[in-house]
């Protein structure tokens, strides 16, 4: 398929719950009306491999749930009106191949129960904001390969059951913190 950008009208549907849009290979970018979607839940863009950013007027879903961007691998970061998604519970990145490292704000997400940075292969960090993520159960870091170090402050994650790490191939230790972690 060779849609490279959605109408702006489709703000216009209020009443809009989930977003689908996989597949969509040439899309390169989303409208800024995209924000106006006041019912929205999940918004899923997978394989939408050229969007390259997503717009600052995200942050203004406030009924999102579920935010999937598997398979955007020009995706390079994510806005910082993210955190402002406080319903959010999951954010799934897989595959994100050229994200780099996430925004401060994502500890803001309070709701956060699900980040899947699986196959992420140019994170290098993991900022200590993850830290207030009171809420997440799973982190998923597979094939994270140029991901060194985690920081200390992922033994503040007191609800972690399930702590993916497999073919982080470049971190060298884990902190001693992570012995916190009395939920895995």
């Amino acid at each position: 398929m060779s849609l490279q950008k959605l109408p702006t009208s489709i703000g216009q549907l209020h009443r809009l719950q989930n977003l689908y849009l996989w597949g969509f290979s040439t899309l390169q970018e989303l409208p800024t009306s995209i924000g106006q979607l006041n019912a929205l839940q999940n918004l899923h863009l997978r394989g939408c491999s050229k969007l390259q950013e997503l717009p600052t007027s995200i942050g203004q879903l406030n009924a999102l749930q579920k935010l999937g961007l598997w398979e955007s691998s020009s995706l390079q970061e994510l806005p910082t009106s993210i955190g402002q998604l406080h319903r959010l519970q999951n954010l799934y990145l897989g595959e994100c191949s050229s994200l780099q490292k996430l925004p401060t704000c994502i500890g803001q997400l309070n709701a956060l129960q699900h980040l899947d940075l699986w196959g992420c292969s140019t994170l290098q960090e993991l900022l200590t904001s993850i830290a207030q993520l009171n809420a997440l159960q799973n982190l998923d870091l597979r094939g994270c390969s140029t991901l060194q170090e985690l920081s200390t402050s992922i033994g503040q994650l007191n609800a972690l059951q399930e702590l993916n790490l497999s073919q982080c191939s470049s971190l060298q230790e884990l902190p001693t913190s992570i012995g916190q972690l009395n939920a895995l």
